[in-house]
């Protein structure tokens, strides 16, 4: 099989973003899948759960920014066997404004990883809560496009802009690009509002909505403080047993 790059995108913060991009990433990695993660958030949230900043010299940002590195010589080991990571720094914030006039601007992370994809198995891309230029960039890198969905009372707001840039970049840059679904977040099995955002997202994106749904839990929550993805932090956890859950699921969409 080639390799899948799937990238996880919503302009909302906070909906489980960041740590569906790990956990999903760490499931895949378990099943024996060379996986590269790539933290495109200039916030580097993903990139803290692996590294202390001092670690990290060279990030993402070096790679996009001018094409002076190349993405191999930024690409980490974790501790994590088979899960390597691009990390990535606050510099990254300064990216937008580099690339302003660029006419390669959209592609640079497709160009990037054209001699990094033989190397892996699948690739996950965490991108900033924005639909700028860097999200464009995950866009058209990726083959498909995952949209995690917190349940809460402005759960679908921004998607209708999230879903129209997914049309725009398959327009043109990425006419293989495909949604590959919605995963709802941070769900809240007690409440009766959580249920009608289960039944409002599913009357919106029908079969694209995954089965599996990530709860509300506090061994996610409390995972990256000690640099560990669910997996090694809290592995008999719920938490843990709906991420492996959703990686089958994503297995069996893209296989």
């Amino acid at each position: 099989m080639p390799s899948v790059t799937i990238a996880i995108a919503n302009q909302k913060g906070g909906v489980g973003k960041t740590t569906t991009a790990i956990n999903l990433a760490a499931a895949f990695a378990l099943k024996k899948k060379r996986t590269l993660l790539i933290d495109l958030d200039p916030q580097a949230n993903t990139t803290l759960t692996f590294f202390n900043p001092d670690e990290v010299t060279h990030s993402a940002y070096d790679v996009l920014a001018d094409h002076q590195i190349s993405l191999g010589e930024v690409v980490r080991p974790t501790k994590v066997a088979n899960l390597c990571l691009v990390p990535s720094k606050i510099a990254l914030a300064k990216l937008e404004a580099h690339l302003v006039g660029q006419f390669d601007a959209p592609f640079r992370l497709k160009d990037a990883l054209a001699q990094a994809r033989k190397d892996f198995d699948l690739i996950i891309i965490d991108t900033p809560p924005a639909l700028g230029i860097i999200t464009v960039n995950a866009l058209v890198a990726s083959n498909y496009l995952l949209v995690p969905v917190q349940a809460s009372y402005y759960a679908l707001e921004g998607t209708d802009d999230l879903l129209e840039t997914l049309e725009r970049v398959r327009a043109r840059p990425n006419p293989e690009l495909q949604l590959l679904g919605v995963i709802i977040t941070l769900f809240d099995r007690r409440t009766n509002l959580a249920r009608d955002i289960y039944k409002q997202v599913h009357e919106v994106f029908g079969k694209k909505v995954f089965k599996t749904v990530i709860g509300k839990n506090v061994r996610l929550e409390e995972s990256p403080a000690y640099k560990e993805t669910i997996f090694t932090f809290a592995p008999d956890s719920t938490g843990a047993a709906e991420y492996a859950q959703l990686a089958k699921e994503v297995m069996q969409r893209v296989s």
